[in-house]
């Protein structure tokens, strides 16, 4: 699921895919720094309800995320703008990946970058108020993501793997960062807890 979520804290034919994802860009823009509380809940492939949780998150450009799942287990997830940082209380470990490599190839990555390679993964289409991104290859391990405003504001965010599964988050409480909320995207390695480093070069 952390790793869902982590490609978590983003056509039918060209001319529209390029007019859609301009819209969204725009969108996302006027967004700039985000913070919210959400509700989350699974599904799988048949419709059961197989998890439900809430927790914080936090979006800035450029790629920078934050996630806070707070029920039913806690767990943490910071992208710091280098680096990813993957936090399980509960086993007291922290797992840290490269950016590129953890985010390079998923849907969310849009919600925090603006290059054009980024945005060039993917087709993009409007349905009523949400786009829906679904990435060129299947390497994401995610077929869908869909990302839903009301006028300029985010409201929904739903994620579909490729075991069928749907996550769904609806957000509440959306205000912009302040810059204490900068803090955020900084994470610090508790106390006792063992890194598993996963960088190029690094040692876990």
């Amino acid at each position: 699921m952390n790793k869902s979520i982590m490609f978590l804290a983003l056509a039918v034919s060209l001319p529209v895919m390029a007019d859609d994802a301009g819209l969204l860009r725009e969108k996302l823009d006027a967004i700039a720094g985000l913070k919210a509380d959400f509700q989350q809940q699974v599904t799988d492939i048949n419709g059961k309800l197989i998890q439900q949780g809430s927790g914080e998150l936090a979006l800035a450009q450029p790629n920078q995320f934050y996630w806070h799942l707070q029920q039913p287990d806690e767990s943490v997830i910071v992208a710091d703008g280098k680096d990813v940082w993957i936090y399980n209380p509960f086993a007291e470990e922290v797992s840290v990946l490269a950016l590129e490599n953890a985010i390079a190839a998923s849907p969310m990555t849009l919600l925090v970058r603006r290059d054009e390679a980024s945005w060039a993964r993917y087709n993009i289409t409007l349905d009523k108020e949400c786009f829906q991104i679904a990435p060129k290859t299947e390497e994401a391990g995610v077929q869908q993501v869909s990302v839903c405003f009301n006028d300029n504001t985010l409201t929904q965010l739903a994620l579909k793997d490729t075991q069928g599964n749907l996550s769904q988050f609806k957000l509440s409480g959306q205000k912009p960062l302040t810059d204490s909320d900068k803090r955020l995207f900084q994470f610090e390695v508790p106390e006792g807890v063992s890194i598993d480093d996963q960088r190029p070069g690094q040692e876990g």
